[in-house]
C-alpha cells in the first residue's frame, strides 16, 4: 500500500452503515463471524476498524477475537485494496514460464509493488504461492477470475481502467479461468 493511501484509510472515517445493514442479515451470535467478516469485506474491498468494532460489539464476541480472525485468514484484508486486484501466482510452474517479468510489468507500469494498491483505488498487487492453475501458467487472477498464459505484452488488458460500479466489491466469489492469448 501506498503510503498516502495508508494515511488516507487512517484519518479517514468510514461509512458504517453498510456494515450495519450486513450485521442486520444475521443472527447476534459469534458463529456468524467469518460470514459477517467476508461480506463485510466484499462491501468495503477490506475490513475497516469502525466495521469490526460493530461487529465484536453485535455478535458480543471481543475486538481481540474479531482481529485474530482478520489476521489469520490471508483472504481477510485490514487495508483498503483497489477495485481491481491483481494476484500473479508465484508457484513453480508460473515461475519458469515468466511470472517475474509479469510480476515486474505490473509493478513498473503501475507504479506499486506487491502487497501496495494505487493511490486512485483502482489497482492492488499482490504475489501469490498458487492458485492451483498450473497447467495455464503463468496465471495472474483479476478479482477472482484466473487468466491462463499471461504474456508480458498481455499485461495491458489486464490493467484496462475498471468500469465504476454501483458500490464497492461488486463481485463473486466465483473463480472461473480463462485464456489470455
Amino acid at each position: 500500500m501506498t503510503q498516502s493511501t495508508q494515511t488516507q484509510s487512517m484519518t479517514t472515517e468510514v461509512d458504517t452503515r453498510p456494515a450495519e445493514e450486513i450485521l442486520g442479515q444475521y443472527p447476534a451470535d459469534a458463529r456468524y463471524l467469518i460470514s459477517v467478516m467476508q461480506d463485510i469485506q466484499l462491501r468495503y474491498r477490506y475490513l475497516p476498524r469502525e466495521a469490526l468494532e460493530r461487529v465484536a460489539e453485535r455478535l458480543g464476541v471481543p475486538l481481540a477475537k474479531v482481529y485474530g480472525v482478520a489476521t489469520f485468514y490471508k483472504a481477510f484484508s485490514l487495508t483498503p485494496k483497489g477495485e481491481k486486484e491483481l494476484r500473479v501466482c508465484t508457484g513453480t510452474a508460473c515461475h519458469i514460464r515468466g511470472a517475474p517479468l509479469i510480476l515486474s510489468e505490473l509493478t513498473k507500469r503501475l507504479g506499486i509493488k506487491p502487497g501496495e494498491t494505487t493511490p486512485d483505488m483502482l489497482f492492488s498487487i499482490e504475489a501469490v504461492n498458487c492458485v492451483g492453475a498450473c497447467a495455464l501458467a503463468p496465471v495472474v487472477v483479476v478479482n477472482d477470475v484466473a487468466h491462463g498464459n499471461v504474456s508480458v505484452t498481455g499485461v495491458r488488458r489486464l490493467i484496462k481502467a475498471p468500469r465504476k460500479s454501483g458500490g464497492a466489491g461488486g463481485g463473486t466469489n466465483k473463480t472461473t479461468k480463462k485464456q489470455d492469448n
